[in-house]
């Protein structure tokens, strides 16, 4: 085929991605998120407009939260389809510059197509520009450059002829998989250029799986076997691989515990043999009990981050030895692991098939038998607490006991993270939590978006009161678009998990955390559900876990949003016993109380423990 088409470049690009496939036909970037203003109206607005339904646009209410949306989306679905959001120039850009930074540690991919500056300069300064008086080249756009994989100004017609292929081999790459920025100069947009009519043939993108090294298998597989006690991290690589049934298969054949991470959480049901829970800081007894004496720490797609580790604190064996299989090279050699640098699915086949019917030790299941008990048991209605309130684990518990197998329990901040990583028992997929950057105010555009992409099962979300105030006017447009999911909004008046370690972890004095101890002239009476009601939603106050848990039934008959609100307590964690693990979060050396003199003492005693590389 020859020949050209001529099109502005904001219509050319419009047109380019709607014909970008996945191996199943469906289009690889869905549609895009939009708030026009001045810098994407005229030029990226009017080829949105024209396109219709072949390229869809959807209106949400702020950029970051529409941002958050798209990125929950592509997690729901392993990153095999993404989103794109457009935004102005100046602060609609600047809104999305968070979104980036959590889809980036997420290694999650969305297209970010913020308005420029006039390339031509002519008119500058424009409305909204940020002028650099050290480099002319400067706009506000650059602050994506630390957040993004690939980053892009496009200031001629022409250049979407290479950017956009290298933005979708980026979003593509199993191993270099983020966010992409396209910062789309205004004029350019509206410019005209003779564009190959080639450029627009349907094109195919196909996620590659790289295959172990020989050597590296070698040296695995040798390492399993002359192991005593191995213990598999499960991290959010498994998910993205599709490798959880190779997993489910791999753990049984040979053996193997798997203890899991916030982002590998649900990778295996809670009921498979081999899942003894959570791992690290707000781990379970079971797996941080088989993590402390493995002398074997096979990381599988995970970044190993610090709440996994416990600081690095809990693989404490004498001569353990640590191996990491990741897409990623960066990852697989972190903290002196050995390296396998190889597609989780593909790598446990290898191993598998190079192990035979090698098994390891048996493994004592009488901890993960007991903690499942323990957790049910902790997750029961029980006598009042000191302020009357319901404890977390008591709102998880009547979540769980009103859900069905579908449902996704999805979060990112605040208590619940923990409380939900502990005790949740979710079957396969059904737990949808972001961690990496533990973003306050992801989560209720990150159920709008989970739900688009996964109708089928019933969504979730965990919400304190604290986010909920960070960003809550998504429920808007889940209302306009009728995407029904239950927000269940845990109220204990401000931040209650820093609070706690505020006062408990750090031994600090309760300060400026909770509305009691700020700076206030009057006390914050917020009628949640008021709010939420005037959005669209249907809202409703629990007023016991009983009345929670028939509400949460009543939830999945409607076609809109429903929040749930109910009063918890502040004073007490979801923890119990002593499952959790030392977590380093910097306490004074010195300071004017006995309270916080004794936590920095305990902060030493542990910074003994760390063990910083293998």
């Amino acid at each position: 085929m020859s020949g050209t088409i001529r099109l502005t470049a904001a219509q050319a690009m419009v047109k380019w991605l709607s014909v970008q496939l996945t191996e199943e036909g469906d289009r690889f970037i869905d549609g895009i998120w939009g708030i026009f203003g001045h810098g994407n109206v005229a030029g990226l607005g009017e080829a949105l407009q024209d396109a219709g339904n072949s390229f869809p646009t959807w209106r949400g209410q702020n950029e970051q939260t529409m941002a958050h949306a798209a990125i929950a989306y592509a997690k729901g679905l392993k990153r095999r389809r993404a989103q794109a959001v457009t935004s102005s120039i100046g602060p609609g850009a600047t809104n999305m510059v968070t979104a980036a930074a959590l889809a980036h540690v997420n290694r999650l991919p969305v297209l970010f197509i913020p308005g420029d500056v006039f390339a031509n300069r002519r008119p500058d300064p424009v409305l909204q520009q940020i002028e650099s008086f050290e480099d002319g080249t400067v706009s506000a756009n650059d602050c994506f450059k630390p957040v993004v994989r690939y980053f892009d100004r496009i200031t001629r017609p022409e250049h979407l002829l290479t950017c956009l292929p290298r933005a979708l081999t980026v979003m593509t790459d199993p191993a270099n998989c983020g966010p992409v920025c396209l910062a789309f100069c205004q004029d350019v947009q509206a410019e005209a250029y003779d564009y190959p009519v080639e450029f627009f043939e349907p094109k195919v993108w196909r996620v590659r799986r790289p295959e172990p090294d020989n050597l590296e298998l070698a040296e695995v597989v040798s390492m399993i076997k002359s192991a005593s006690n191995p213990v598999i991290v499960c991290g959010g690589g498994v998910i993205y691989s599709d490798a959880e049934a190779t997993l489910a298969a791999f753990a049984s054949t040979h053996n193997i515990p798997v203890v899991e991470t916030q982002a590998g959480k649900s990778a295996l049901a809670q009921a498979h043999p081999m899942n003894f829970g959570a791992s690290g800081v707000d781990g379970s007894a079971a797996a941080n009990a088989v993590s402390k004496d493995a002398d074997l720490v096979i990381g599988v797609g995970t970044r190993f981050q610090d709440f996994t580790t416990g600081s690095w604190t809990l693989f404490e064996k004498p001569g353990r030895r640590l191996v990491s299989i990741n897409v990623a090279a960066y990852d697989a050699v972190k903290h002196g692991a050995i390296p396998m640098v190889s597609d989780a699915k593909v790598a446990l086949e290898k191993i598998s098939a190079a192990l035979g019917d090698h098994k390891a030790p048996v493994v004592d299941a009488a901890c993960r038998t007991e903690w499942l008990a323990a957790v049910t048991a902790h997750c029961l209605p029980r006598e009042a607490t000191q302020d009357g309130r319901p404890l977390d684990a008591e709102v998880i518990g009547a979540v769980q006991r009103a859900t069905g197998e579908d449902a996704i329990a999805m979060c990112a901040a605040g208590t619940m993270p923990g409380a939900l990583k502990l005790l949740w028992q979710p079957s396969q997929g059904g737990y949808h939590m972001e961690y990496g950057y533990s973003c306050m105010g992801y989560e209720v555009a990150g159920a709008m978006g989970l739900k688009l992409a996964r109708p089928e099962r019933d969504v979730i979300c965990f919400v304190g009161d604290g986010s909920y105030m960070m960003a809550n006017s998504e429920l808007a447009t889940a209302v306009m678009r009728k995407v029904p999911f239950t927000v269940i909004l845990t109220d204990n008046r401000g931040y209650g998990c820093i609070n706690r370690l505020q006062t408990l972890g750090c031994g600090g004095a309760p300060f400026n955390n909770m509305y009691a101890d700020c700076n206030v002239e009057a006390q914050p009476e917020i009628d949640y559900v008021a709010h939420a009601a005037s959005m669209g939603a249907y809202a409703v106050k629990a007023e016991s876990i009983a009345d929670l848990q028939v509400q949460i039934a009543h939830a999945r008959s409607r076609d809109i949003p429903t929040v749930i609100v109910i009063e918890t307590t502040a004073e007490e964690g979801p923890g119990f016993g002593a499952a959790g693990h030392w977590w380093d979060v910097a306490v004074p050396a010195v300071s004017k109380t006995e309270k916080s003199r004794a936590a920095y003492a305990d902060y030493l005693e542990n910074m003994t423990r760390q063990r910083l590389i293998n």
